[in-house]
């Protein structure tokens, strides 16, 4: 089952199948876990967001069928949407997305890697002191195609707006973010610094 599209799987899950919803979740899950620790600086947060982000997916997925092949894009969309609605998302979700049919998660342990956590979340915390002063828009695009890869195309789909906007508020905010940097610091570590967090802890 794991060579089925993400389109295949979410037709057979709008039919009720929750194995084919687990699979999407297993999939796609570290990739949004951490873009949301990119955009929190906190695992145990971005962990809350990620329930939160398939929660919604799963309550929507009778609607309609998936347009792309891939589930990222909306799934993206959803966990952006998430983020700015946080406090009031994680109070309603949390309890319903443990009734969800997704295969049980395995328990990380963490004991050696605290130190390397709390690194993370420090580094994160820096970069986003300064990222924070960018309009949030900026900030949408930038976390979607600078830190997690998508193409201006799959950004538009995230978002809802047309790919050219997507364009123009990504050049712009990369522009501020070089403008915002720190005198004499490398310019490379305004993209450096969230891309060389891709720590997997589900």
């Amino acid at each position: 089952m794991s060579e089925i599209s993400d389109r295949v799987l979410w037709a057979h899950a709008r039919d009720g199948d929750g194995a084919a919803f687990g699979l999407l979740f297993e999939r796609h899950a570290p990739r949004i876990y951490n873009y949301c620790f990119r955009r929190t600086a906190d695992w145990a947060l971005a962990e809350d967001l990620t329930s939160a982000t398939f929660l919604i997916a799963w309550r929507s997925h009778g609607r309609a069928p998936l347009q792309a092949e891939s589930a990222l894009p909306l799934l993206y969309g959803i966990a952006t949407n998430t983020l700015r609605n946080q406090r009031r998302s994680l109070k309603r979700g949390r309890e319903a997305f443990r009734r969800l049919p997704l295969p049980p998660p395995e328990e990380p342990d963490f004991s050696e890697e605290t130190a390397t956590r709390l690194d993370d979340e420090a580094a994160m915390r820096r970069l986003l002191s300064l990222f924070a002063r960018l309009p949030r828009r900026e900030q949408d695009v930038i976390s979607l195609c600078d830190w997690s890869g998508l193409s201006y195309e799959e950004a538009a789909g995230a978002l809802g707006v047309p790919v050219g906007t997507v364009r123009s508020r990504l050049s712009r905010g990369r522009r501020r973010l070089r403008e915002l940097a720190a005198p004499g610091g490398p310019e490379g570590d305004v993209h450096v610094v969230p891309l060389s967090i891709e720590v997997n802890k589900r």
